[in-house]
């Protein structure tokens, strides 16, 4: 047995307190006696037992009661009754108040024996499922965030320090910083862990498939709502929704998702039903959204309902230190994937790495890491191997929007405008490269 299990044995008899010690003891479990219920519940404030065996009839408080508020206790402890009286109605009032099984006197020791075992395997269950739960948890946070600079100890105490409050928070960082990773990380550690983060790529959607997106529809709504669908708020119940890319909403879905933030209710399009959920929202944007309430162009009641709390996320060329964990994470992540033996990195290739700008930041750093796991023939990725030196960027070029319109442009062009082969090479979807194209006004060479 890898873990002795302990058992309360609760009964006014002597005899038959004597008698379970034995045969308890000799099985080999941790046994106590009390013999009456007020001693018990004197002994469940100081001590925890996995079992407790209590019977039915006893002077002053009787075993159901005891059985009531031992659960008010909140013990994981499984509660077996005992009565002299095997009626219907005692044995199913005991289920109901949350007894684990019920036995009579006098017992046959094999039907005893067999339902301690039965309750040790509920245990082992219950221990099993929780230790899985850690460790899931546990996985999924090691992949979050690497690096040891101190914008990343920041972070990491930031997230401590609002994964456990239920407060909006909005994440700002250039893109491919990470911001989506915090999200995950902030979610992973929270209350709500057990439960769904939903995701939804704001940008990447047009305003009606938007709103169908987030609040749902009945069937019949609009031209091909074949059936009703949940909303990803709905689907966020009891966990947290991640709004990715928020400042690209429009006016009318702001005033729409300030209200649904203030009431934590909705209505699916087409329907007339309010729809409650409890969800935290979490939001993410490379713009800054305080300029954009200046403008005019994001609401200002919606910014401060959102930005209760305001993490951001340097670009990698701010934490350069983290520059040697990233690449040893990803050659490790990418060797695996792709079956192929461990690799090392070159000094020189190293160097350039932590000297490089990284405009498209970790995600960029990423890319040039698979690529060269790709392309590399030997043991180590040598400075051949990473397209360092075939990054040209123009003088001319000063901002993100800058580069990320003249990047989308060039493989516009390399693919002659065609928008499912664009699309692919740019790894986004046709909706968002369409609202790319609309957002910087490109247009084909004529």
């Amino acid at each position: 047995m890898a873990k002795k299990i302990s058992i309360l044995i609760v009964d006014d008899e002597e005899s038959v307190r004597d008698s379970l010690y034995n045969w308890f003891i000799e099985d080999g479990y941790r046994v106590e006696c009390a013999e009456n219920a007020k001693r018990a519940l004197s002994m469940l404030e100081s001590d925890c037992f996995d079992i407790i065996l209590a019977d039915i009839k006893m002077p002053g408080m009787d075993g159901l009661e005891m059985l009531r508020r031992i659960k008010l206790l909140k013990t994981d402890s499984i509660v077996i009754v005992i009565t002299a009286f095997a009626t219907v109605d005692t044995a199913v009032q005991a289920l109901k108040d949350g007894a684990f099984d019920y036995i009579t006197k006098p017992f046959d020791p094999d039907d005893l024996s067999h339902l301690i075992r039965n309750a040790s395997k509920q245990i082992s269950l219950t221990e099993e499922n929780e230790n899985l739960k850690k460790r899931v948890v546990s996985l999924e946070n090691v992949e979050d965030l690497i690096g040891n600079s101190e914008a990343m100890k920041k972070i990491l105490k930031d997230i401590e320090s609002v994964a456990q409050s239920n407060s909006s928070v909005v994440i700002t960082g250039e893109s491919g910083t990470g911001k989506e990773l915090v999200a995950r990380a902030i979610h992973s550690n929270s209350p709500r862990k057990f439960f769904p983060l939903v995701s939804v790529h704001c940008g990447a959607l047009t305003e009606s498939l938007l709103e169908s997106e987030l609040f749902g529809h009945e069937k019949g709504a609009f031209t091909g709502a074949m059936y009703n669908r949940k909303g990803r708020f709905e689907m966020a119940d009891n966990g947290t929704i991640f709004l990715d890319e928020i400042a690209t909403i429009s006016t009318k879905m702001q005033i729409d998702l300030l209200r649904v933030l203030e009431s934590k209710s909705f209505v699916r399009v087409g329907g007339n039903k309010e729809i409650s959920s409890d969800f935290r929202v979490i939001c993410a944007t490379n713009r800054d959204l305080k300029s954009m309430v200046e403008k005019g162009i994001f609401r200002e009641d919606l910014y401060y309902r959102l930005n209760v709390v305001n993490i951001y996320v340097p670009p990698l060329r701010e934490r350069i230190e983290d520059i040697p964990l990233l690449v040893d994470y990803f050659i490790k992540k990418y060797c695996i994937s792709m079956n192929r033996p461990p690799v090392a990195i070159d000094s020189a290739a190293l160097k350039r790495l932590e000297e490089f700008n990284f405009p498209g930041n970790v995600r960029e750093l990423e890319n040039m890491i698979e690529r060269a796991i790709v392309v590399g023939n030997g043991k180590k990725i040598s400075l051949k191997d990473l397209p360092l030196e075939k990054t040209i960027i123009s003088s001319s070029i000063e901002s993100l929007d800058d580069l990320e319109k003249t990047h989308i442009l060039q493989i516009l062009n390399k693919y002659n405008w065609n928008i499912s082969r664009a699309a692919k090479a740019l790894k986004v979807d046709r909706v968002t490269l369409y609202n790319k194209i609309s957002k910087y006004g490109l247009k084909p060479a004529d």
